[in-house]
């Protein structure tokens, strides 16, 4: 049988009315993926940027929480230096720097921040470079370059080291706990590595306190070297940095220095004079090495052989016999006790005759 020519036609029509719903549907779907993938792109621009090291950073307080910042004309010559990341952004990479940043600020991965502290404190010329202490900028949430501080809100991402990292803490805390079972050698090496590693520590910090001191009053600079060494956030490059900041403090009065010579002066002399003599030194030596032979001689098999002398039976007839032993002991101690106070009597007492009998035949 043939089929009628309009059903033919019906078909048709409803073939290319569906094609051209699911073309319709298929664009739909494609404008909210092409928005997904510009998020996308923000995010893991800030996440690059963040990483990186070219642009510098400081933590600070902000509202009873820690928050890694930036300055806004860092930002600046960060992207002016670094143009590469801007390829990051696809369709987005033709925007200017100020657009990138607002964007930013729009979409919550950057907070404008204020610093709490606006006045100058006594003795000082301008204000912190890096305050440690800042504040949500209430008034606008755009992008500026003068004096303003931008903070990440999103949490950064650990990399492979530190999490190998957080699981090597446990292990060196049980092998610490451990250290009594080391055997002798071990013990040493541990030991000596470690005081070696605390008296360079000591060395450095008493260096450069020196060194702070005599040019703070020969020449009314104030120097530190190694300025990273106490901070508390800080890359390994940064802890390790040699050479000091530029002062930008006011010169001290030279009262100020006289006075701190004198007081130095004085403790000097005052430890020279009260310092230990050798006697003491070799004391103190001694005492100290008898503490570390403890410890490093300690073992468990002499605590289980302690533990299992102290733990032996005793027998009854064992005690009996011991007390009757100490107790005869005792007499005859006191029997010779008794027996060698009368010998010392009678040696004093002819001791005493002889004396008399020459005293009166000097008289004679």
């Amino acid at each position: 049988m043939k089929k009628p020519v309009g059903a033919e036609k019906k078909r048709v029509k409803r073939s290319s009315g569906s094609a051209s719903t699911s073309v319709r549907d298929s664009g739909s779907d494609a404008q909210p993926r092409k928005q997904a993938v510009k998020k996308d792109s923000f995010q893991l621009f800030a996440e690059k940027v963040r990483d990186h090291k070219g642009l510098e950073s400081r933590w600070a307080v902000m509202e009873q929480a820690r928050v890694e910042y930036f300055r806004g004309k860092d930002f600046v010559s960060f992207m002016k230096n670094n143009p590469e990341f801007k390829e990051i952004l696809e369709e987005d990479k033709d925007l200017d720097t100020d657009d990138i940043a607002n964007v930013l600020l729009g979409k919550n991965l950057l907070v404008r921040c204020d610093r709490v502290t606006k006045t100058l404190r006594p003795g000082k010329k301008k204000l912190s470079t890096w305050p440690a202490h800042l504040e949500i900028f209430r008034d606008d949430q755009s992008f500026s370059e003068n004096d303003a501080f931008f903070a990440w809100t999103f949490e950064k991402r650990h990399p492979l080291w530190q999490t190998l990292l957080s699981f090597f803490w446990p292990v060196l805390t049980l092998a610490i706990c451990l250290f009594p079972v080391y055997p002798h050698r071990c013990k040493l090496i541990v030991l000596y590595s470690c005081a070696g590693i605390l008296l360079m520590i000591l060395s450095l910090l008493f260096v450069r306190a020196v060194a702070f001191g005599a040019m703070w009053i020969l020449l009314g600079k104030r120097v530190w070297f190694f300025p990273n060494i106490l901070a508390e956030e800080a890359t390994l490059k940064e802890l390790f940095r040699f050479w000091p900041k530029k002062d930008e403090e006011e010169p001290p009065k030279w009262t100020s220095r006289l006075f701190y010579t004198v007081v130095a002066i004085v403790v000097v002399m005052l430890l020279r004079r009260h310092a230990p003599d050798e006697a003491a030194r070799a004391r103190y030596q001694r005492r100290m090495s008898n503490i570390i032979d403890d410890v490093l001689e300690w073992s468990p098999k002499l605590a289980l052989s302690g533990l299992m002398e102290n733990q032996q039976p005793v027998n009854i007839t064992d005690a009996a016999n011991n007390s009757s032993d100490s107790a005869g002991s005792d007499q005859t101690e006191e029997v010779d006790l008794d027996e060698t106070q009368g010998e010392d009597l009678d040696e004093t007492q002819g001791e005493e005759e002889a004396e008399g009998w020459t005293d009166s035949d000097l008289k004679t």
